[in-house]
């Protein structure tokens, strides 16, 4: 009667505090140079080693520039950087460097490089750390304070959520992505609708889905509240770890696919909350606020007043009066001034082919700012390899070097004060992409099309 979940929780569980959390094994540890910094000084101040060191992983990612590499002009983001290098150096972590083919968003990397493997319990300081359940493992975004607990002791004191079960049925629509998906479930959900629990995600839906298209999809976890998103793991991907730097070879791999095959949850295991939606319903999709839950379908018009209720309404206006939009309009045909491909949440080989397939034969729009970015050096090389970087660039666009880039406003691609962006990015909060910054989610294929006609538009006109 266990679920996935539970059982991969259950066994790492090194101590049950009476009336208080868990102590649970961590079995990787990812760092990234901004929330780490504070957690290896207070190693330092307590005289103590890092437990394991094989056990952790470190990249820069959020203040590496996208257009060059070879100097950070920033001065807190160079610090911070350089920081990461002398902590994993002094504390003998495996760091990939800046510029380094190793390189590239922590939550790309770490999955690609097959670092990221079934039954894990695996944490960083970054709350889009939930990415890393689509391979069926527990994965979650920590605090400064716990990453030095890992760091000490690869445990962290965690209090057990509850589970909940969101399953998908039927076969997705033309132009519908796994970030379509994820977009439709927190405007069914709300941004807190998973607070508390941790989430599985399951249905015919996902079982259908691409192993890029689950990262996506367990990355948004967090923005419905849930720190853990996990997918059972399946063919899908064991086919996509096989032969990954990282992964078990021969007897090895045999030998875990075999355990891996029995993380699943139990016939007649029982969720704390269950729901079903279904693939028929959902369209391409934008949002029109400053929280990823407030979104409609491209084609549908933003709520009008009357539609919400009235606790909300002051909420609802103070969003739209910040993204510069009305009650009862209609987005799609809106004017945009830069649009985004990357993010730990669509910079993936997937993410550029989809985009490449919209744009191949056209050109972009003039008034259109692009910046492209790759989630690593190893999908950069593949867009190479497939030829997709020609495909951008005879229709304008330009490959950029991997970063986190315009996630978030702590490297140089930022979105000038009052320009309207159109981002793959997770997060659309006010300032996100910049001070002043008004931000746009959706899909690589809605980027694409809107990068295109200089306008927000339904992807499906050109499939």
């Amino acid at each position: 009667m266990n679920t996935l979940f539970d059982k991969i929780w259950d066994k790492h569980v090194v101590q049950q505090v009476e009336d208080g959390p868990t102590q649970l094994y961590i079995d990787r540890l990812y760092l990234h140079e901004v929330t780490s910094p504070q957690a290896f000084d207070t190693l330092r101040d307590k005289g103590l080693k890092v437990f394991r060191p094989e056990n952790e992983i470190a990249m820069p990612d959020h203040n590496t520039p996208s257009d060059q590499q070879e100097v950070i002009t920033d001065p807190v983001g160079r610090r911070q950087v350089d920081t990461l290098a002398r902590n994993c150096a002094e504390f003998g972590i495996k760091h990939f460097a800046m510029g380094s083919t190793d390189n590239g968003i922590i939550h790309v990397v770490g999955p690609e490089k097959a670092l990221s493997l079934p039954g894990y319990t695996i944490a960083c300081g970054d709350s889009h750390t939930s990415t890393h359940g689509a391979v069926g493992a527990i994965a979650m975004g920590i605090g400064t304070s716990e990453v030095a607990q890992v760091l000490a002791s690869q445990c962290i004191l965690q209090v057990k959520p509850k589970t909940m079960r969101i399953n998908i049925e039927g076969e997705l629509n033309p132009g519908v992505t796994a970030k379509d998906v994820a977009l439709y479930i927190m405007a069914q959900m709300t941004t807190s609708g998973a607070t508390g629990y941790a989430v599985e995600y399951a249905g015919s839906t996902i079982r259908n889905m691409s192993m890029e298209g689950r990262l996506t999809l367990s990355n948004l976890s967090i923005e419905m509240g849930s720190r853990v998103g996990i997918i059972a793991p399946d063919e899908t991907t064991f086919n996509y770890l096989k032969g990954r730097e990282y992964a078990p070879k021969g007897e090895a791999w045999d030998k875990a696919v075999e355990e891996w095959r029995k993380l699943k949850s139990d016939d007649d295991a029982v969720f704390d909350k269950e729901v079903t939606y279904f693939a028929k319903n959902i369209s391409p999709r934008i949002t029109y606020g400053t929280n990823p839950g407030a979104g409609i379908a491209i084609d549908e018009c933003i709520p009008s007043l009357n539609e919400i209720e009235a606790e909300q309404q002051e909420g609802f206006l103070s969003q739209l009066d910040y993204m510069q939009f009305t009650p009862g309009e209609k987005l799609e045909g809106k004017p945009i001034d830069y649009c985004f491909l990357g993010a730990c949440t669509n910079g993936r080989i997937e993410d550029f082919r989809a985009f490449a397939s919209i744009v191949k034969g056209k050109k972009k729009a003039p008034n259109v700012v692009a910046w492209l970015v790759p989630g690593s050096w190893k999908v950069r090389q593949q867009i190479i390899d497939e030829g997709i970087d020609k495909i951008l660039g005879e229709a304008g666009f330009e490959l950029r070097l991997p970063s986190c880039s315009a996630c978030l406003a702590m490297n140089p691609d930022k979105i000038p004060a009052g320009k309207l962006s159109i981002s793959t990015s997770n997060r659309n909060f006010v300032g996100r992409q910049g001070p002043g910054a008004r931000t746009v989610l959706a899909s690589p294929l809605v980027v694409a099309a809107s990068a295109i006609t200089g306008k927000i538009t339904d992807p499906r006109k050109f499939l």
